[in-house]
């Protein structure tokens, strides 16, 4: 079934304290236009800086998980961004006067339910969903962690937990598809062992913390004097340890519940892919640093997968566009210096070179003697041939012409080109071609494995 891109109907507001600044933040959600994403605004700082929610941008996951772009900082953005990844929510804009979203009640219901209330709407445009196809496994086994994506006909997640104590030991949770997300999982809130709260507390680093925002789980024998001392120090009239082993500042809503709201930090962290993905889930142990370097993973597997689809296929049987004499014809390179074979595809924006590398080749010789890798600066003037070629193929006379390089941007060498290989050049106008400039982004490929990128400038200069 085919679906929409989502956003919000009107803006809504919520108000609360920052977790660890202990600032009191105003948080607005506003609807946003197709392909917008998920952005965070700064409005308290000057010119209203935006941050991508990109997993490239996170900058630490000690205590949750921090954004930063152009040094504009958004601390704990979990809670929220699972909220609108669970209601399937596609594009906004989080406007914040401080630069942490509030903790509120430690989950992300109330996110949730001021979503709702602001009404969820379909937008013109499709949702794209990439469709994961082989596994993708991420291991830490330094600290027990393991985190795979299956392929799935849709988005589902399991987590596993182990904290290896008597009051929380082995916990499961898990979703089937993200509709379940609203009752099962977004009301379930964060947790920590009674020790880890103490120390962040006396280290002033929670400063918006409290009883009500957390499960606090005790995990060793406490005297009546401790507990009247964590009274004094959590501001309270009397606290008590209940027989699940947590302070009694709260009821469990679920006997899992400390596992589920893993489950919803997983969402969180993978919505920093940027697009949603077609998988199952499986988390063993997670934590915030673990999730954001299997979305690493998948973000980097996107990638790959997009290029290899990108390109170009060619039968070897098939006549070329032009062959090594009609090329001759087009552009004034000869040996040792014409290092395009073959143009396979030519359109009013596109062109396809190709060139066989041999062993043939003299620079060869010194480049190098024991291990022959085909330069870099000759792989670019391979592919400024092939560009040579779109620029006057369509001229009466291109014999009366010559085109020079005006400038070479953005090259990037990813893999080498030895002999043997097949260098395909695949490069796309960037923009029109006015006053005789030409200007085109490149990529060459050997298989599907890109060998080497550059935006390419050129003018067309007739001969004297």
């Amino acid at each position: 079934m085919i679906k929409k891109q989502r956003t919000i109907k009107e803006p809504v507001t919520i108000s609360g304290v920052g977790l660890h600044s202990g600032e009191e933040v105003n948080i607005s959600f506003l609807p946003a236009p197709e392909n917008h994403g998920y952005k965070f605004r700064r409005i308290d700082i000057e010119g209203k800086p935006v941050v991508k929610a990109d997993v490239f941008n996170v900058i630490d996951t000690s205590r949750g998980t921090t954004l930063e772009e152009n040094g504009v900082r958004i601390i704990t953005v979990e809670h929220t961004l699972a909220a609108l990844a669970g209601l399937e929510i596609d594009n906004i804009m989080i406007e914040l006067d401080r630069s942490e979203p509030p903790i509120l009640d430690g989950s992300s219901k109330i996110f949730v339910e001021a979503l709702l209330k602001a009404g969820i709407v379909d937008q013109n445009e499709e949702k794209c969903y990439f469709q994961i196809t082989e596994n993708i496994v991420y291991n830490d086994p330094n600290k027990k962690v393991e985190i795979i994506a299956i392929p799935s006909d849709n988005f589902r997640v399991s987590v596993m937990i182990d904290f290896e104590t008597n009051v929380l030991g082995t916990q499961n949770a898990a979703i089937s598809n993200l509709s379940q997300f609203r009752e099962e999982i977004s009301s379930c809130r964060t947790f920590v062992f009674l020790h880890e709260l103490e120390n962040l507390v006396n280290n002033n680093q929670i400063k918006g913390g409290d009883l009500n925002n957390a499960i606090v789980f005790i995990n060793r024998v406490i005297s009546d004097e401790e507990l009247s001392r964590l009274a004094t120090l959590f501001k309270r009239e009397k606290v008590a340890v209940l027989k699940e082993g947590i302070l009694n500042n709260l009821e469990l809503r679920f006997k899992n519940e400390p596992a589920r709201h893993k489950l919803l930090d997983v969402i969180g962290d993978l919505s920093l892919i940027g697009m949603p993905i077609n998988a199952h889930i499986i988390a063993y142990r997670p934590g915030h640093h673990s999730n954001i370097e299997f979305a690493k993973k998948i973000r980097q597997f996107i990638k790959q997968t997009q290029n290899k689809k990108e390109v170009f296929q060619y039968d070897v049987n098939a006549k070329p566009v032009y062959d090594i004499n009609q090329i001759k014809k087009i552009i004034p390179h000869r040996y040792p210096f014409l290092l395009v074979d073959k143009i396979l595809n030519i359109t009013d924006t596109r062109v396809i070179g190709l060139k066989n590398v041999t062993m043939n080749e003299g620079f060869f010789i010194g480049h190098f003697p024991a291990e022959p890798v085909m330069p870099g600066v000759l792989q670019v003037e391979a592919m400024a041939q092939t560009g040579g070629i779109f620029f006057l193929h369509s001229k009466l006379d291109p014999e009366n012409y010559n085109t020079y390089f005006l400038k070479i941007d953005n090259v990037k060498f990813r893999n080498k080109v030895i002999p043997g290989d097949t260098l395909i050049f695949d490069l796309n106008l960037i923009s029109p071609i006015r006053r005789g400039i030409c200007q085109m982004k490149g990529t060459a490929y050997v298989g599907d494995k890109i060998v080497m990128e550059a935006e390419l400038t050129a003018q067309i200069i007739k001969n004297k």
